[in-house]
């Protein structure tokens, strides 16, 4: 009998037949390749490239979009208060909350996997210590820890050396607030996996503990963090954005979403409302199908809500 490749298992699975059944996941899925593809691609489909000061003439600031009185053709979206193409500036700045959510989420779902790993397979001494540091890092909310760092950091280094490594300081600063809920997670899978048979049956084989922690429960425990780390992209994405709005994210010189809705703020009410306008649709179109589609997973993911 010929075996089936992955590809073939994969065209015939539960997953796929209900993704491609489910309107709201695939018109989610459909947007979202499209904004990653533009973000990442930004440097190809851009018209501008908002960091050449070439392109850059403040004298075209404040441009409204093409399609109103005093617009200009070249400028689809309108231009924002340095002179900037907006929706060239848009695409940079989605490329940078992307990598920054992106970023985060990896290094959250790193320390959180290892952390509750670890607690849930090694008993109860390592397990309370390593959950109360998660109870003490929770009791922080990440705006909290992350204001305190990013203002720390400028404050000591000045902000010249904070807008080069804005990008790797907000994915560590992200990244490491939000670890625990990984960790309980996990933590829990683990401690409900270790009682099955196939744990068992592994011990009396003579698999190593450790073998036995990283090749046969690990695997097991990874369905909720799927889930998990969809939410938490979103999350991150919007952490970004409200430590930007308050000045303590992406510098002006570095656009992302958040800075940008943070930038255009002042001057909304003096009638240049696109430059806020447009940037905000975006964060909110990209966060909401992130969301959906987390929602679509994690309902997938529950056997009690199974359809087949």
């Amino acid at each position: 009998m010929k075996t089936r490749s992955r590809w073939q298992r994969f065209k015939e699975s539960y997953f796929l037949h209900d993704f491609l059944h489910d309107k709201v996941a695939l018109t989610s899925f459909g947007i979202l390749v499209v904004l990653l593809f533009m973000g990442f691609a930004a440097p190809l489909v851009a018209p501008f490239n908002p960091y050449d000061a070439h392109n850059i003439d403040i004298m075209n600031a404040e441009i409204p979009p093409s399609w109103l009185p005093g617009g200009d053709s070249n400028f689809l979206l309108g231009t924002d208060a340095q002179g900037r193409d907006l929706y060239s500036t848009m695409l940079y700045g989605m490329r940078v909350s992307l990598i920054i959510g992106i970023g985060a989420v990896a290094l959250q779902a790193f320390l959180g996997i290892m952390v509750g790993l670890v607690a849930g397979f090694m008993g109860k001494r390592v397990e309370s210590i390593l959950m109360r540091v998660a109870d003490v890092q929770l009791s922080f909310s990440t705006y909290m820890v992350a204001i305190f760092i990013s203002a720390i950091f400028q404050a000591v280094f000045g902000v010249a050396k904070y807008e080069e490594i804005a990008v790797p300081l907000l994915i560590l600063v992200i990244g490491f607030a939000e670890w625990p809920q990984y960790a309980r997670t996990v933590r829990a899978s683990v401690l409900a996996e270790k009682k099955k048979e196939y744990v068992e049956a592994a011990k009396v084989i003579g698999l190593s503990q450790k073998r036995i922690m990283w090749r046969h429960v690990l695997p097991n425990t990874l369905s909720p963090v799927f889930v998990i780390s969809t939410i938490q992209v979103a999350n991150a994405i919007m952490s970004e954005a409200a430590l930007s709005f308050v000045g303590l994210g992406m510098p002006v010189t570095q656009p992302s979403l958040g800075s940008l809705i943070n930038v255009g703020f002042e001057y909304i009410f003096s009638g240049s409302w696109w430059i806020t306008m447009f940037p905000g649709i975006v964060l909110v179109v990209l966060i909401l199908v992130i969301n959906l589609l987390g929602d679509w997973l994690r309902d997938f993911l529950n056997p009690k809500l199974y359809k087949g």
